[in-house]
């Protein structure tokens, strides 16, 4: 059973199933073991974190990049472990994160090289990257079925190595052109205009529904030894988990 996980303001938003049903979870874990132990996860978020960063960020974010053109701006620098773990201190509350934002970035450029901070971005996505680590050290044999990917890189693989001409957002708000042009991909590889179109539920943006769904390809590539990995073979961090991107 393939399955495409994005996160979203309630937690996790999946594409479920051999015939696509959406689903919304509370937790990572949660997800997990509402799958068969056969199926597997393609999930927009990064795995694996290596303890010190040269260049862009992680290998796979520095391979993928070239392929997007202009949404390359899309796969945002990921930064050292220790950077990452300080997440478990984020509270949710603006006026308390700030300053942990700034600290994180101070710490993240110690440990790159060149030195690099930390995108307000990419900060706020520490604490889901951590769930999934955690659930992963914990039970090392999910790591063969739960796999990174990144929808752009699986638009631009599905459609023939072409990056999508239209952002999906501009200024964080949905732009309705780049939406259509990735619900037409979509459409060609299988799914339905109806479950493209649906009102998705409270907490979960379109634009989330549509990442889901492509991760849902990719977890169908993957079942059936179709995908690729970015790097290939991919790296592995001090805790064995697997740092590539999927598509």
């Amino acid at each position: 059973m393939p399955v495409g996980v994005d996160g979203c303001k309630k937690g996790w938003v999946a594409v479920v199933g051999s015939v696509p049903e959406l689903r919304v979870y509370a937790s990572f874990a949660d997800l997990v073991a509402e799958v068969p132990s056969e199926g597997m996860i393609a999930v927009d978020m990064p795995i694996g974190l290596p303890e010190h960063i040269t260049g862009g960020g992680r290998s796979p974010e520095k391979l993928v990049r070239p392929m997007l053109g202009q949404r390359q701006s899309s796969v945002f620098a990921m930064p050292a472990r220790p950077v990452v773990e300080m997440g478990a201190r984020m509270t949710g509350r603006t006026e308390q994160d700030y300053p942990l934002h700034r600290s994180a970035s101070a710490l993240a450029k110690t440990l790159s090289d060149p030195p690099k901070g930390v995108s307000i971005q990419g900060f706020y996505l520490f604490p889901k990257i951590l769930e999934i680590d955690a659930l992963l050290r914990a039970n090392p044999k999910l790591c063969g079925r739960v796999k990174e990917s990144h929808p752009e890189v699986a638009f631009t693989v599905l459609n023939n190595g072409k990056s999508m001409r239209m952002p999906k957002k501009i200024k964080g708000r949905v732009n309705p052109a780049g939406m259509e042009e990735r619900r037409a991909l979509l459409g060609r590889c299988g799914l339905s205009a109806r479950f493209l179109t649906d009102t998705p539920p409270t907490g979960v943006g379109a634009d989330d529904v549509l990442d889901a769904a492509v991760c849902w390809l990719v977890a169908g590539r993957l079942a059936r030894a179709e995908a690729v990995s970015f790097p290939d073979p991919p790296e592995q961090d001090a805790h064995g988990l697997e740092i590539a991107i999927w598509a």
